[in-house]
């Protein structure tokens, strides 16, 4: 088994149809607490995606069950999290749900939530060791073999031959960087193996920090003295910070950038030729899923799900829907602008309006 979480049933999209109730125990008792959802998502710095996506979708599906609930970002603090979590608590939520910073923070958090009756749901990041009644994801380790897949496919498409590639990995306490990684080393070490590839440098980038990762980079760029034929970069706000030390450079749009998130800065990117590629993860389904489980939950029902994940810490088989992610490149950003996740009247702004009119976008 890889590091991280192994699926035990085929991936797909798990939507709420998937979903099915195999108890429902809110008999008629009126002591039972009024349902109430609590979510704690973890910052705005890392990708636009928490508040832009995250937020926007969760908030469509409680209200339109009609479901009380409270949605607060930590803002990448760890204390204000469980601060956050102990709130929650005490205002009565009965269904907790949690994007950790780290398992170790997650893992408080989600044990003293259960300790005080409230159901626990792990949000795209599974917390390892910890107690969460259900996770819902993408499939991350098809994430990162995309990632890898989607590099090959712009150096072979450039006639780039035995290129050196850097790597910006995500947090180290991120369990999901993790699992990104084991997808794209899967795709590029044979690759390094077999000599077609030189393994460049290779770093974590603390708490996905984009400062962080543009210094990192410069290091990078000058440690091989320029000689970066690629860059894995984990998602898009990485590869944006690897983007604007290449310009600098005058090496944008000579060096291939992954990313992730299909950000409108990254779909910018792309457009304009400085990105290779990114993945297209459907938050909307994602935030449905999740949305679904927790209002049962609230509701006294406990659903069935096809799929489990296996926790690597405790073994503990954690009932999940991972749904599947898509590569994006430059003949298909208007997949994203379709599926209604990014707007074109916020990406075809100024230089790129030109650019997305070329793409079929308007």
């Amino acid at each position: 088994m890889r590091k991280g979480i192994l699926s035990t049933a085929a991936v797909g999209v798990l939507l709420a149809g998937g979903l099915t109730a195999c108890g429902d125990d809110t008999g008629t008792d009126t002591s039972a607490p009024t349902p109430k959802i609590g979510v704690i998502l973890p910052d705005s710095a890392s990708s636009d995606r928490w508040e832009t996506a995250d937020r926007r979708f969760l908030e469509e599906a409680f209200e339109a069950a009609n479901v009380d609930h409270v949605i607060q970002n930590a803002q990448g603090d760890k204390a204000q999290f469980q601060t956050i979590a102990d709130q929650m608590i005490t205002d009565g939520v009965t269904v907790l749900m949690i994007v950790n910073l780290d398992s170790g923070t997650g893992k408080a958090v989600l044990d003293k939530a259960k300790q005080q009756g409230v159901s626990t749901i792990d949000y795209d990041r599974l917390t390892l060791g910890g107690s969460a009644e259900y996770y819902v994801s993408f499939d991350n380790e098809a994430v990162g073999t995309l990632q890898g897949e989607g590099l090959v496919k712009c150096l072979t498409d450039a006639g780039v031959q035995n290129p050196t590639i850097a790597t910006l990995n995500g947090s180290q306490t991120d369990n999901n960087a993790t699992l990104f990684k084991a997808g794209y080393d899967g795709v590029l070490d044979p690759l390094y193996e077999s000599g077609e590839y030189t393994k460049g440098p290779d770093q974590w980038v603390p708490d996905w920090d984009n400062t962080q990762a543009a210094t990192i980079f410069e290091q990078m760029l000058t440690q091989t003295g320029g000689e970066i034929d690629g860059v894995l970069a984990a998602n898009d706000g990485l590869g944006n910070a690897a983007i604007s030390v290449l310009k600098r450079n005058q090496l944008n749009g000579q060096v291939p950038v992954t990313g992730q998130d299909a950000t409108p800065q990254g779909l910018q990117n792309i457009l304009a030729g400085d990105q290779c590629m990114t993945v297209y993860k459907a938050i909307k389904a994602e935030a449905q899923a999740a949305a679904d489980l927790a209002i049962g939950l609230a509701n006294g029902e406990r659903k069935e799900t096809s799929q489990t994940v296996v926790d690597t810490e405790t073994n503990r088989e954690v009932p999940a829907v991972l749904l599947a992610p898509q590569a994006i490149y430059q003949d298909n950003v208007k997949d994203v602008v379709d599926d209604g996740y990014v707007t074109a009247e916020e990406l075809c702004v100024d230089e790129y309006a030109t650019l997305c009119a070329e793409a079929g976008i308007s």
